[in-house]
Order: C-alpha cells, then structure tokens, then sequence
C-alpha cells in the first residue's frame, strides 16, 4: 500500500518543455470578445439606420400622396360648387323666360292706361320679385343698334341719324347677368343715302369759310 507524502501539493501536469507561465489560464480570450462588440454596434446601427431611411421614404410617398388627395378633394368641391351655381342660374333663367309674356302684358296695359287697382298692384309686384331675381330690362329709344342684344323687325331711312340706330322699341329685352334672355325687338333707321355726303360737304364749307375769316362782306 502506498503512502502519500505530506507536505506536497498536486499540480496539474506541465507538458515536457513548457514553462509553468503556461499552465496558468489565458487571459487573451475576454479582450478578443471586447473587440468584437463595437463591430456588432456599427452593423446594427447601419441597419437601424437603413431602416430608418426606408420609413422617410414611405412617410414622404404617403405625405405626397395625401396632399395630392387633399388637391383633388378641393377641385372636386370648387367643381361641384361651380356646377352648382351653374344649375341654379339655368333654373332661374327658364322659369323668368317664362315669365316674359305676364311682363309684356303688364307693359302694353301699362301703355294704355289699363294698369289700375288691384292688377296694378300684383302686376308692380310680379316686377319687383322678377328684378329681386335678376332680371334686368333693357332697349331704349335712340341707342345705336347692336345685333348681338337688339332684333331689327322693321328698317328705315332718316335725315337726322348719322349711324344705325333704335327709333322705336317694340318689345323690351331682358337679361338675367350676363346672359340675354331675349334680344330687344326694335325698329331701325339708317341714315339717309346722300345725306352723309352733304353733311360732309357742309362741314368743308364751313371749315373753309373759318380759316378764310368767314363769307366777304358786300
């Protein structure tokens, strides 16, 4: 039986030709996994970075895509509202285009002197609804002739006209803003053939007669 020895400690086995530094355990081992850590940051930043940019990107396609929805919402308003007021302004025209034959009767008795009691009181209120709405008369004696908001039914020559003109109005026109209802039905005058050359001829004479110190004296 063998005894053991006392006093001695055990040691680990050294193999043959190694120093005893080398038995004791390496320290290198947690400065290599010290160095690994920074490089696994910067590849998690560089992700988290990615991804970030990705986001922007989706957050600016949705920001544009809401203010293009936002610019079409608008326009369908406006182009709602615009058709709106079309519709309304169609509507008013008709139903005062039906209304211009009361008018013309409520004229021709007012002409007459027909226009008394208690038909001269609805008639001035007919008149003053339809104006409320935006009915506007037009056509007067003596105006020059337009053809695009006059109707010529009768035609004529005088002396004293020196250009087409309305002498005589025989059905007014209206117009409800900017839209002509119906034209003014008027009689026309032309000027005299002739007349325009004499008129021209006078004018010489008389611009001669001025700068000549006027007719000799007998």
């Amino acid at each position: 039986m063998t005894e053991e020895t006392p006093g001695f400690d055990e040691k680990p086995d050294v193999p043959s030709g190694a120093t005893p530094d080398d038995a004791e355990p390496q320290a290198a081992s947690p400065s290599a996994g010290e160095g690994a850590a920074p490089a696994g940051d910067a590849a998690q930043i560089a992700g988290l970075t990615a991804q970030l940019d990705q986001v922007r990107t989706a957050l600016g396609e949705r920001t544009a895509d809401l203010q293009r929805l936002q610019a079409e919402y608008q326009n369908y308003r406006r182009r709602v509202e615009r058709d709106r007021i079309t519709v309304k302004e169609i509507a008013i025209a008709n139903l005062l285009t039906e209304l211009l034959p009361v008018l013309d009767d409520i004229g021709r008795a007012r002409d007459h002197g027909e226009l008394v009691g208690g038909f001269k009181s609805v008639a001035e209120s007919l008149e003053t609804v339809a104006a409320k709405m935006g009915l506007q008369q037009f056509g007067k004696e003596g105006e020059p002739f337009d053809p695009t908001i006059h109707e010529a039914l009768m035609h004529s020559y005088a002396p004293d006209v020196t250009e087409t003109t309305c002498v005589a109005i025989l059905q007014p026109g209206y117009r409800f803003g900017e839209r002509t209802i119906r034209p003014a039905r008027v009689a026309v005058a032309e000027p005299q053939p002739g007349a325009q050359t004499v008129k021209a001829e006078e004018a010489t004479e008389a611009a001669d007669d001025k700068e000549s110190g006027g007719p000799d004296e007998g």
